[in-house]
């Protein structure tokens, strides 16, 4: 068992500690941190669950299966969330998810990958193809900012169908993603099973039980749901006593919770030197964040009646297009070094100073 394991299978030990603090009313800020860490060991079986499926069903299907569990516990929070009517950290745990997997992990990746081995290489090609793809979704969520900015007096109707509209042409765009990489381009795109790659493994002589891990996926997945709750119900109250805004929490706190686990595999993989698979956890979650997760929010909104639209913070979208600019500017070569993930992390720590310090609007 490796180190990353026995880390999370003492935070699973936190799952029944926040049962017990949210039934004996230990404070929100025990509720918070309890429910925080009992997510991210989940969110790790959800991951290994889907890849267990996804090697029974077979790549096309596999990686279907992949792509939409990949960030579900992000999903899953930013849902509960919405639902509660906090759409200010929605809005910003997705801006949160893009520029951390961006910049936090692909930094952290390329920092400890190339203090190992010096230098590392990576496909360009997917890279500037990936760095296509997440400017178009940085102007896609630009827009609808603009047009409130430009305008005097827009409806929130009209305000929501814009970004409907927006929405369903960033789905049709996943969609295009999907079939490039596992039809048309998957010899691109095929950078081996992760399971394999990340622990060293060989591959599976027998396929895994089915109903085993679909079961796995279904416990972790209702277990993920319950404790997102618990963290969504205590967030407001926790937050305020620790001294954080709701703009801090979205875009720093939240998406690290949701993508703790997926973070180590990334970083992992880039110290057994394999950066090609680390960089396409790292930009396959933020495209999956901008194309898939954000649209889905804005038409659940509708579902929920809550006024959820792509009219974002200036400032969220201002760390957006800086984190996409500097990583395309680093990734386009197709090799990495350490210092090169030292100036993303320094990146990613100078924009998180100032989310902490940016007054509640």
């Amino acid at each position: 068992m490796s180190t990353k394991d026995k880390i999370f299978l003492v935070l699973l030990g936190f799952i029944p500690i926040s049962i017990a603090a949210h039934s004996s009313d230990w404070g929100a800020t025990v509720i918070f941190l309890t429910a925080a860490c009992a997510i991210v060991p989940l969110a790790a079986w959800m991951g290994t669950a889907t890849e267990e499926l996804a090697v029974v069903v077979g790549p096309t299907v596999g990686g279907l299966l992949n792509a939409t569990f990949g960030n579900a516990t992000e999903l899953i929070i930013a849902l509960i969330a919405l639902q509660a009517g906090l759409l200010d950290v929605v809005k910003a745990s997705i801006t949160g998810s893009i520029i951390g997997n961006l910049l936090l992990v692909m930094g952290l990746s390329m920092l400890l990958g190339g203090l190992r081995f010096k230098e590392q290489n990576f496909q360009s090609v997917m890279a500037r193809l990936n760095a296509s793809a997440m400017t178009l979704a940085v102007i896609a969520i630009l827009i609808p900012t603009a047009v409130s900015a430009t305008s005097s007096g827009i409806e929130e109707n009209t305000m929501r169908t814009l970004s409907s509209a927006v929405a369903i042409v960033l789905i049709v765009v996943y969609g295009l993603t999907l079939v490039f990489s596992m039809k048309t381009h998957a010899y691109l795109c095929d950078v081996g099973e992760a399971e394999n790659e990340i622990e060293g493994q060989p591959e599976h002589h027998e396929k895994p039980n089915v109903w085993i891990w679909a079961g796995v996926l279904l416990v972790c997945t209702l277990a993920v749901a319950y404790e997102s709750e618990l963290l969504v119900g205590s967030l407001e109250e926790a937050t305020e006593s620790l001294g954080l805004t709701p703009l801090f929490t979205g875009v720093i706190l939240v998406p690290i919770i949701g993508n703790a686990a997926e973070h180590a595999t990334a970083v992992t993989v880039a110290m057994k030197n394999k950066m090609d698979l680390s960089m396409a956890v790292a930009m396959g979650s933020s495209l999956q964040i901008a194309l898939f997760v954000a649209p889905v929010l804005v038409l659940a909104g509708w579902a929920f009646g809550q006024p959820m639209d792509l009219n974002f913070n200036p400032f969220e979208l201002v760390a957006v297009a800086v984190a996409v600019a500097i990583v395309n500017s680093v990734s386009s070569d197709g090799r990495s070094d350490w210092l090169e993930g030292a100036l993303l992390l320094a990146t990613y720590a100078v924009l998180g100073i100032a989310f902490f310090y940016h007054p509640i609007a």
